[in-house]
């Protein structure tokens, strides 16, 4: 992605930003290492961080659920990182210019900036240990050209307890989801809810990787077929997984509640698993999911 984007009118505005008015310090700063984002404290915060660590920018809105997904493992991994890298986080309803200038069309969108220029990215939320992996091989890319790297890492390595080994059915699953084998992701993390059926990180995990595995070949016209063929159980199924990777949560939530009611027997169970499955991917407090509850509960009662 290097010179893809050019930043130099954003850094012009935020200079002539800064000279009619300062940013307060640390305004909204959640910590040292993740800081939150204006047009007016860019250069500050982003081009200049960026000549010493990289500046990792989290592009989000409040209405994206997948970005409530991922910005808290970026939150976790910067906190983690001890300062080897900075969390940049950008609400990009308040701050379009800086949208724009990274030509943002869909979010979340995360850019590792060095030097004052973006070098990488991606979009969608990510499972973590591919996220991790991702700043993992950006840092070691990155470490002989920038010291401030193995500074942070030296200055908080004497401070860090000692891990606990990592448990090796997690790693199992966790480098098939890396290889990008779904089907070997999803049959380590069923292997370990054979045994402890109430693992939550396991079942959220199977979760995320049989969305994966079918957003991945979502198809968005699949959403127009199922409108043109409003009793084709798998073309349904198909059109909520594609308004789910778009953000269209609750019209997903509507299309299978719909559907359920429209169904019977084997049909209606398999369109239930599936909601419900799509409610996995979401904090149990999400207001969509627990309406979307309600309702099927109606559906079904």
């Amino acid at each position: 992605m290097a010179g893809a984007v050019d930043l130099s009118a954003l850094k012009a505005r935020s200079e002539a930003a800064a000279r009619q008015q300062a940013a307060p310090d640390g305004a909204g700063a959640a910590s040292e290492f993740v800081i939150d984002v204006t047009e007016q404290s860019f250069q500050a915060d982003v081009l200049e961080r960026s000549m010493h660590v990289p500046v990792i920018v989290d592009l989000w809105a409040t209405w994206c659920q997948p970005c409530k997904q991922l910005s808290p493992v970026l939150e976790r991994l910067a906190e983690a990182g001890g300062g080897a890298w900075v969390l940049a986080k950008v609400d990009i309803d308040a701050n379009p210019r800086i949208a724009q200038a990274f030509g943002v069309q869909s979010i979340p969108m995360v850019v590792a900036v060095v030097g004052g220029q973006p070098v990488d990215a991606f979009n969608g939320a990510q499972p973590e240990p591919q996220v991790r992996q991702w700043i993992t091989s950006l840092l070691d890319a990155l470490r002989d050209r920038m010291p401030g790297i193995a500074e942070a890492e030296a200055a908080t390595a004497g401070d860090e307890p000692v891990e606990e080994p990592e448990d090796p059915r997690f790693t199992a699953a966790e480098d098939a989801l890396e290889r990008g084998d779904y089907d070997e992701a999803e049959a380590a993390y069923q292997q370990i809810l054979a045994v402890e059926p109430t693992n939550e990180q396991a079942n959220a995990a199977l979760a995320q990787v049989r969305f994966l595995a079918r957003a991945e070949k979502a198809d968005p016209s699949a959403i127009a077929r199922a409108d043109a063929q409003p009793d084709d159980i798998d073309a349904q199924l198909a059109a909520a997984d594609a308004e789910v990777a778009s953000d269209s949560t609750e019209a997903a939530f509507a299309r299978l509640v719909g559907l359920v009611g429209r169904t019977f027997g084997e049909e209606r169970d398999q369109v239930r698993e599936h909601l419900v499955g799509l409610f996995e991917l979401y904090p149990s407090d999400d207001t969509r999911v627990t309406a979307a509850r309600r309702a099927l509960a109606r559906a079904l009662f």
